[in-house]
């Protein structure tokens, strides 16, 4: 990857050739004003005009007084997102004014990846506005999961994701890059790249917190572990991108359903966990009832068609009486998602 060096600019905002900033004699608030009968007094750059009538003054400041700073850094970059390995969190740093993305070696961002293609994307700078099109690729370049166009620039805003086969990319651009930069850095640590739930890593350390909470004040602590049934058949008929749809769509319908206290992460491939605070057995199990319901009324629409999924659940209860370690909750969980796969799937399995 090419590194690049700052880009920098003005934001001039239209002033005039004289910018007039009012005060009051006594006041603290500031406004645009003009008059009509001034005795003007220059004040070293600045110029002063006093308003016999109005009793008040107003300060006269050239273009040039008012310009006369640092001109700010204007940059922009990609940051890879998803999927984890070597070139997860990588920073591209934008330069020039134009860029390929794709597989092939020569291409000047290389993802080397069979769902992308080997010349998939094109970004372009025009006064240092950057835009983005797709150059027919296999598998659609997308900008915030809306597919482009072949051949018809979409112009990109700081902060929008873009999806290039089976790669995320963030673009970031404007005057506090750097900044963006780590902290997304820090989002990467804590949120999975691919539906934006928490991860494992964070899921493992929320679970050790509540459990010791739940356990200190005697109160209940719930976790349902979910996985997807036939997620295998998904991928292998329909290809990796559609099955990162149907995650994708998955995660957002149930992240709406999660209260603020509440946990919701991806635990691995297609099995997502739920922490609940303060929530007993059948209040846990009811929950992931309603969950198991939802999934199971999805419609989600793909290029290849509609897909309809469901999902097998387990639920394990730490309780003030009977408190379990995190593992200890985690393990009785998983049993008993296992044990809702060998019923037939697409059920809930508790406390029986």
């Amino acid at each position: 990857m090419s590194s690049c060096s700052d880009l920098e600019g003005h934001d001039r905002g239209g002033l005039s050739s004289e910018q007039t900033i009012e005060s009051q004699e006594h006041g603290s608030e500031w406004a645009a004003s003009s008059s009509a009968r001034m005795e003007v007094v220059e004040v070293g750059e600045a110029t002063t005009k006093v308003d016999p009538l109005l009793d008040r003054k107003t300060l006269i400041l050239s273009r040039d007084a008012i310009l006369h700073v640092k001109p700010s850094s204007r940059e922009a970059c990609l940051v890879v997102l998803y999927p984890a390995g070597p070139l997860l969190g990588k920073r591209i740093r934008l330069e020039k004014d134009s860029y390929v993305i794709g597989r092939h070696p020569d291409a000047d961002i290389h993802i080397p990846a069979e769902s992308v293609s080997r010349r998939h994307a094109r970004l372009v700078r025009r006064q240092s506005m950057w835009s983005i099109e797709d150059l027919n690729s296999t598998n659609g370049t997308y900008v915030n999961r809306v597919r482009l166009r072949p051949a018809v620039a979409e112009a990109l805003r700081d902060g929008e994701l873009i999806y290039c086969g089976e790669y995320h990319l963030k673009f970031l651009a404007g005057h506090n890059v750097e900044a963006a930069y780590h902290d997304l850095l820090y989002e990467s640590s804590t949120l999975d790249g691919l539906t934006g739930t928490h991860n494992r890593r964070y899921f493992q350390d929320f679970l050790e917190r509540e459990v010791a909470a739940a356990a200190r004040h005697g109160r209940p602590l719930s976790l349902i572990m979910m996985d997807i049934d036939h997620f295998k058949k998904v991928n292998d008929s329909m290809g990796h991108p559609v099955g990162d749809l149907v995650l994708r769509e998955v995660s957002d319908r149930i992240r709406e359903r999660i209260r603020r206290e509440d946990l919701f992460a991806r635990y691995g491939g297609e099995e997502f966990v739920i922490v609940l605070r303060e929530t007993g057995a059948d209040g846990a199990k009811a929950f992931a009832e309603s969950v198991r319901k939802l999934i199971e009324s999805l419609t989600i629409q793909t290029e290849h068609g509609p897909v309809h999924i469901t999902a097998s659940f387990g639920v394990a209860t730490s309780t003030g009486t009977h408190s379990l370690t995190p593992s200890a909750l985690i393990e009785l969980a998983d049993k008993r998602l296992y044990r809702a796969k060998n019923r037939g799937r697409n059920r809930v399995v508790g406390n029986e």
